[in-house]
């Protein structure tokens, strides 16, 4: 499937653009997952200004997308109309270490090297970013945390341009967290953020980074083409528990399969469609409600429109 191509006329807009504009741009290489369609124009910004101006110049009606390290997305086989933004280069993906055992990192830093990062500078707190296989920006959306540890227990301060191209700073009360969410407003894009942790011996913060790395190893299908966890915990249950107790366990749609190891993962067996994945995420969230009466959430931000 493809686009009209609109490239050009928003290219027109913005004159001083420093970005790149792609029209008809395949995001399948993006996702963990290697499904999808294309996105109508694929925005990548030289640094949060270019990000600015880019937004104060977009046209209200054209809709705007962002994707991470597309490690927690499907992006559906018809594509994705209007703009999609993904940050990434030395503009979004610096870290500096600042007194007082605070952190600031760009919006594309993937939360390991955050973590290591952190690890480096002895600064304990950050470890359980080494357990979740995204970038900064989807952190500070979906709250995202692992091992005991969340983004609200670290976060001081979070950066952003809104629809409007206005830069905005945002208190971590103003994030609003909970559980696996934020409450910043949804036009917002987040540039970077501001953590702190506490003092701590660099060994010993390793070790623990080695220990959630092998336990994550252990556990979850890393190795495979996967979209990391699916479903939200519905508290106080484990989403695993409740899917491996419907029977999902190894459920496959398509070349799409629950994983054998962990059943809150699904995975691509290599030439799944992302109607595969996402209609096998729904048949699971339909035989745990039949069994348990237990609603699953989706985790796995879904984006884009279906095949026809």
């Amino acid at each position: 499937m493809s686009f009209p191509d609109i490239a050009g006329e928003i290219a027109a807009r913005v004159p001083g653009l420093r970005g790149r504009l792609q029209a008809n741009a395949p995001l399948a290489p993006f996702t963990w997952f290697r499904v999808g369609g294309p996105a109508q124009v694929l925005f990548s910004p030289a640094d949060e200004a270019d990000l600015a101006i880019f937004l104060a110049a977009l046209p209200a009606e054209i809709p705007v997308t962002v994707i991470g390290l597309g490690s927690n997305l499907i992006v559906r086989d018809g594509g994705v109309p209007g703009v999609v933004i993904r940050l990434g280069g030395k503009g979004f993906g610096e870290i500096e270490v600042l007194p007082g055992h605070k952190i600031r990192a760009g919006a594309a830093v993937p939360d390991m090297m955050l973590a290591r990062a952190a690890a480096k500078a002895g600064i304990a707190g950050l470890e359980f970013y080494r357990g979740i296989p995204g970038a900064i920006g989807g952190a500070l959306r979906m709250n995202a945390g692992a091992h005991g540890g969340e983004t609200t227990d670290v976060l001081v301060e979070a950066r952003g341009v809104d629809r409007a191209g206005a830069i905005r700073v945002f208190s971590h009360a103003d994030m609003g967290f909970s559980y696996r969410h934020s409450e910043a407003p949804e036009d917002v894009i987040f540039t970077a953020a501001l953590f702190r942790g506490r003092p701590g011996d660099p060994a010993a913060i390793a070790a623990e980074m080695d220990r959630i790395t092998a336990a994550r190893e252990a556990s979850q299908p890393i190795r495979e083409k996967t979209g990391g966890s699916t479903f939200a915990n519905p508290k106080p249950l484990s989403a695993w528990k409740v899917i491996d107790a419907a029977g999902c366990r190894g459920l496959v749609t398509g070349d799409a399969q629950v994983s054998e190891m962990h059943c809150n993962f699904l995975v691509n067996r290599g030439n799944a469609t992302a109607a595969d994945i996402e209609g096998l995420g729904e048949e699971v969230r339909r035989r745990v409600r039949e069994h348990s009466g237990v609603e699953l959430r989706w985790e796995i931000r879904r984006i884009g429109v279906y095949c026809s």
